[in-house]
């Protein structure tokens, strides 16, 4: 059938003209759908059609979804690696500092992830944050703390680490010098509810981690918490890298123990430097709110009692609680003494550094000691049960050693946990806006 030009479809002049071509068109019209075979042929043209308009709609819709992304960096989608997503990626692994560095930072909306970057980003290093924000606990905390990151120019993309494509397109983008691993499932009581989200996190996620960073090119060297909890039953003391950790008291630790293997895997087959860290009880403003001294706090000013765990000879349990602030500079020290990764493109070319460290404070202080210095800082008296520790992998004490540390990253641990949780308790009235006069929850 001919095509009718604009002017016949929308003639100039109305009349006789109009009448005429609309009589002519009708009689085209009829003639074509004469036989069933015509019209056989125009209903296989009509599904074609309409199979080819519903295919050009999902991709158009693929599309919008793919390029259309805000353009704000406070904001991240569930979308990624569109044009404005790898500007704002781009942007934020900007370097600004001579010999600085450009670090993906894992678990960045978590509680050490987003102190950590912060610090690097403060002194000009370039940092792109990932974070799927869970919701293990309150996902509000995690996108607060994401608000502080943008505000100083951090770009947190909304991701899981177990994200193939996801982190294959992010290295693709960036070529990062560096790695700060701090995504994972923590908790040691959790396990026993949820195992799966362990293995998930902690396990397979290091893995597909280490299996984008072997393939990039070049090679970044990795820096990743791993923790006090490794050494489970050990009753050695002070804790100390050299010691024993085949025998671990949880799930969390267990993973935690395979992950320092498979890391020394990686560096032995692959190249890669890898440093790990062993943290012990981490603490400070933009906590965790699963830790003790967090709910401790919570419950006391609601009036509500706390639980305070006995060991099962009476012995008070014992933490070396370490401020944030002591743990940020270890990680940072961590990354500025780590060595280059020697691998390319999945293949080694020579040995990579592999280094484990404690951070820790080195004075444990016991859970009544801490219960009585939040009291102190509150200024209202908690209403305590004592009750003997069940059997769900915690361990009776921590105490960290950190002469390999203090030698090798020049980490010296500075704040007492007085001071610490001053500044804790100062962040937790300001943040959740508690009035003394209000007992009826946050």
């Amino acid at each position: 059938m001919r095509l009718l030009m604009e002017e016949e479809l929308f003639p100039s002049t109305p009349g006789k003209v109009k009448i005429e071509r609309a009589h002519a068109f009708n009689r085209q019209f009829h003639r074509c759908f004469a036989s069933t075979s015509t019209m056989f042929l125009w209903a296989l043209f009509l599904i074609a059609l309409t199979i080819s308009y519903l295919s050009f709609k999902s991709f158009v819709d693929t599309g919008t979804h793919y390029f259309n992304l805000s353009s704000s960096v406070s904001s991240s989608s569930h979308a990624w690696g569109g044009l404005q997503w790898e500007k704002h990626v781009r942007t934020s692994a900007d370097i600004r500092r001579p010999e600085g560095m450009s670090v993906l930072v894992t678990g960045a909306g978590g509680f050490v992830g987003s102190h950590v970057s912060l610090a690097l980003k403060k002194r000009g290093d370039g940092v792109v944050g990932l974070d799927n924000f869970n919701s293990y606990y309150d996902p509000s905390l995690k996108r607060a703390r994401r608000n502080l990151l943008s505000k100083s120019g951090i770009f947190v993309v909304e991701g899981d680490v177990n994200d193939v494509r996801l982190l294959a397109r992010l290295f693709d983008v960036v070529a990062f010098t560096h790695v700060m691993h701090l995504a994972a499932q923590a908790g040691v009581r959790y396990a026993m509810e949820n195992p799966a989200s362990y293995v998930h996190s902690n396990v397979a996620g290091l893995v597909t981690l280490l299996e984008a960073c072997k393939s990039a090119d070049p090679q970044p060297a990795i820096v990743w918490a791993s923790s006090s909890s490794v050494y489970g039953l050990n009753d050695k003391v002070p804790f100390s890298e050299s010691d024993q950790t085949d025998r671990p008291a949880s799930l969390y630790a267990a993973t935690k123990k395979a992950g320092e293997e498979i890391t020394h895997t990686y560096n032995h087959i692959y190249g890669l430097s890898v440093t790990g860290l062993r943290f012990f009880t981490v603490y400070g403003p933009w906590g965790r709110p699963d830790m003790a001294y967090f709910s401790f706090t919570r419950n006391i000013l609601q009036g509500k009692p706390i639980t305070v765990y006995r060991g099962k000879d009476k012995k008070n349990l014992a933490r070396d609680f370490t401020y944030i602030d002591d743990i940020v500079k270890g990680c940072v020290a961590s990354l500025d003494t780590a060595g280059r990764s020697t691998g390319s493109g999945g293949k080694k070319r020579g040995p990579a550094p592999y280094r484990i460290y404690n951070l820790g404070n080195t004075s444990p202080v016991s859970v009544p000691d801490l219960v009585g210095i939040l009291e102190r800082h509150l200024k209202v008296k908690a209403k305590k049960n004592m009750v003997e520790m069940p059997g769900n992998g915690d361990v009776p004490f921590t105490h960290a050693n950190v002469s390999l540390a203090r030698n090798e990253l020049g980490y010296k641990p500075t704040t007492d946990l007085n001071t610490g949780l001053r500044k804790f308790v100062k962040w937790y009235l300001s943040y959740y806006g508690y009035n003394k006069g209000d007992k009826s929850g946050m």
